[in-house]
């Protein structure tokens, strides 16, 4: 039987200031298969250090010994809090291991919801971390409780464990894949059983996973920053609707449903992705940069210098510099250490806060024509802060430019975002946007300029090149438990079918 280290008892309230604007990473994987010295787990700590990004609130490693003993540790804080140690090849051993650092996007933030989730099945342990949203788990998990199944979680991942025990196939990569055709939405998945990683991805692709090599060793992770910190070489992106099974024998790649044809979700460009990672084939620090540029062409203003919000904004506000010809200048400067700096009493304190974590340069502002470049508008509370703290720095004309079209629609594959109601851009027009963010104008990229910033050209309505429904609102999918939520409506409150459900 497998050895299981039991979880720390850590346990932490997910908690969210009201007027967070803050777009929430969704959550990062990594997994390596055949590390020699059984190292695995100290080389999957040093891939989720990179993706620490996608996800702050709690990580979790998972190793497999002689094939057979799994051991599990998950913590509620950052990678290097809970495995920094020197000792995490002894507390972990084995030369295959997954990571997960976590934000949650479904469930709530405790100890019983973060990942690797862990079970026994009658052919060996098996653990398993997710990244993205199952927009259809309401429904599976409804159905499995009445059919006596009992979850120790309220996390969406738990349920992909169940339909894996469940399931009538033979082999575990086909129970695998046979859990994978009752689900939907985006997701990408890292397992780990007792011979065997497996890595597969929606779809349509929504979600990223990329596969490289460390030696002799199979890295899955889901960006390629966390290759590089790990030492590993890439070798290819795993392609929508892919699943690879890596064991002794090498990889082997499978694709069991049928083509749609993929769609990457856009805000991994936008904002999600760490700058040196590549995406789709493309720098994300390059497309950023022509997102910039482009947002340059479309709206010709005087001024006298260029300011990103730091630190997401920089990319972008340097391809303005450089298309516009005006000069880029550090106007914001960003604190690093500060944490959370929001946990405040009241409205007056918070912003203290905003100010202790962006503070404007006033030598730099003073007398000055700014342009303030951010990488999209979500509430808009943090740009209205930060406006007033430039002006209060001495500017004399503030013109917020966002390097992403106006942000219409909620998502639900993934990312923690606001309600529609909740959402600038799609509850007020233009002019009432730059009144309400107290700025001499505004402006956002075109959506086709943010498509051909990326190369693939203008977006193809009949066929969209990537996910995009946060500025379009066309879903890729159907939102099975947001429809029955809303009495068989969609987002946009037309009637639809709710009654098909995966068998």
């Amino acid at each position: 039987m497998p050895h299981h280290i039991a979880d720390p008892v850590v346990h932490r309230e997910h908690w969210r200031e009201p007027d967070d604007d803050q777009l929430r990473l969704e959550c990062g994987v990594c997994g390596v298969w055949g590390s020699p010295a059984n190292e695995a787990s100290s080389i999957v700590a040093l891939g989720l250090h990179a993706l620490q990004h996608r996800g702050q609130e709690a990580c979790g490693i998972a190793s497999v010994l002689d094939a057979e003993r799994f051991f599990t540790e998950r913590h509620m804080g950052l990678v290097g809090e809970a495995f920094g140690n020197a000792d995490l090849t002894t507390r972990l051993p084995g030369s295959a291991a997954v990571g997960h650092t976590r934000y949650s996007t479904a469930g709530g933030s405790f100890i019983r919801n973060v990942q690797p989730m862990f079970a026994d099945l009658d052919q060996g342990g098996i653990a398993i971390a997710h990244n993205g949203n199952l927009t259809n788990f309401k429904h599976i998990h409804a159905q499995l409780v009445s059919e006596g199944a009992i979850f120790q979680s309220t996390s969406d991942s738990e349920a992909i464990l169940h339909l894996i025990a469940r399931s009538r196939k033979a082999k575990i990569v086909d129970r695998f894949i046979d859990a994978l055709g009752r689900i939907e939405g985006g997701y990408a998945l890292v397992a780990q059983t007792r011979f065997k990683m497996i890595g597969a991805r929606d779809p349509l692709g929504i979600r990223p996973l990329v596969l490289g090599k460390l030696g002799e060793a199979w890295v899955l992770a889901s960006e390629t920053c966390a290759l590089d910190t790990m030492g590993a070489t890439f070798i290819r992106d795993i392609e929508h609707g892919e699943v690879v099974v890596i064991d002794e024998d090498g990889l082997t790649s499978i694709k069991p449903f049928a083509d749609q044809g993929a769609r990457p979700c856009l805000f991994e460009y936008v904002y999600f992705a760490r700058p040196d990672s590549i995406v789709n084939g493309r720098s994300v620090y390059e497309v950023r940069k022509e997102m910039g540029r482009r947002l340059a062409r479309e709206f010709d203003i005087e001024a006298d210098i260029v300011v990103p919000v730091p630190d997401s904004g920089v990319p972008a506000a340097l391809g303005y510099a450089q298309e516009a010809g005006i000069p880029f200048e550090m106007g914001i400067i960003r604190s690093h250490y500060l944490g959370r700096t929001f946990i405040q009493p009241s409205q007056a304190s918070r912003q203290k806060g905003v100010r202790m974590k962006h503070s404007p340069n006033k030598a730099v502002l003073e007398g000055k024509r700014v342009v303030l470049i951010d990488d999209s508008i979500v509430r808009g509370t943090t740009s209205l802060k930060l406006v007033r703290a430039v002006r209060a720095a001495g500017a004399k004309e503030v013109h917020l430019r966002s390097a992403s079209p106006q942000i219409l629609f909620p998502d639900f594959y993934g990312i923690d975002m606001p309600e529609r109601s909740q959402l600038m851009a799609a509850t007020h027009t233009m002019e009432e946007m730059r009144a309400i963010l107290e700025v001499d104008s505004l402006g956002f990229l075109s959506i086709d300029g943010l498509y051909e910033a990326t190369g693939v050209g203008p977006r193809n309505n009949a066929k969209p090149q990537f996910t995009d429904h946060y500025f379009t609102g066309d879903y890729p999918t159907r939102l099975l438990d947001r429809e029955a939520e809303e009495g068989g409506r969609d987002i946009r409150g037309n009637k639809v079918s709710i009654l098909t459900v995966n068998a």
